[in-house]
């Protein structure tokens, strides 16, 4: 998978490309699934969500540009996938699911994988985790109509935030760096997520 459909695509982080090789994504998707698993397309993984498309989560994580040492924040756990991918690059996961009974999958096969380093909450991911925070990098995988005022908040001086931005029906994968009290921001492509539920969603 690796090499057919993301190496050569512009992933410059060679700790993701490794990290992508490491996870098992079969694990991550319901049986059913399983045999599509390393197809780079997103999967029904149940409650009416997905798990991304393997180049997304790989091109997103890229783009946080982490240090070794970094405290990501990430919101929409769904399957636990993209957080077992930051969990091989990344000191400290924080993920944020609205749904239960996702984070509970996602946690049990997270430990059942011995990714020690993740903690998966249940709560409104559009107003962050600030128990945790600050972040060195905060990863958004579901689509905001703006960037949530209290993920920028959460974001480390030049920590970097990375959202979908847009409506419904197609957004602009948005980096946001932060410097000091200033935000910068850049869209770097088009995607199309699933909607950000929440307070400073929609």
């Amino acid at each position: 998978m690796v090499r057919r459909d993301i190496e050569g695509r512009g992933i410059s982080d060679e700790r993701v490309l490794a990290a992508m090789r490491r996870v098992p994504r079969e694990r991550f998707v319901p049986t059913r699934w399983r045999h599509d698993a390393y197809e780079d397309g997103a999967l029904p993984i149940g409650a009416n969500q997905t798990i991304s498309q393997p180049y997304v989560v790989a091109w997103m994580i890229d783009s946080l540009e982490l240090p070794g040492d970094a405290r990501v924040l990430e919101i929409g756990t769904g399957s636990g996938y993209g957080a077992a991918v930051l969990a091989q690059i990344a000191a400290e996961i924080v993920t944020v699911e609205r749904l239960g009974e996702l984070a509970d999958m996602a946690r049990e096969v997270l430990r059942e994988l011995d990714y020690l380093n993740v903690l998966v909450v249940v709560g409104d991911g559009s107003l962050g985790y600030p128990e945790r925070a600050p972040y060195d990098g905060i990863c958004v995988t579901a689509a905001a109509p703006a960037i949530p005022r209290t993920l920028l908040s959460q974001l480390s001086q030049h920590g970097r935030l990375v959202i979908p931005v847009g409506d419904r029906d197609g957004q602009e994968l948005t980096v946001v760096v932060r410097d000091g009290d200033q935000f910068s921001r850049r869209a770097v492509g088009g995607v199309r997520f699933v909607p950000l539920i929440g307070d400073q969603g929609w």
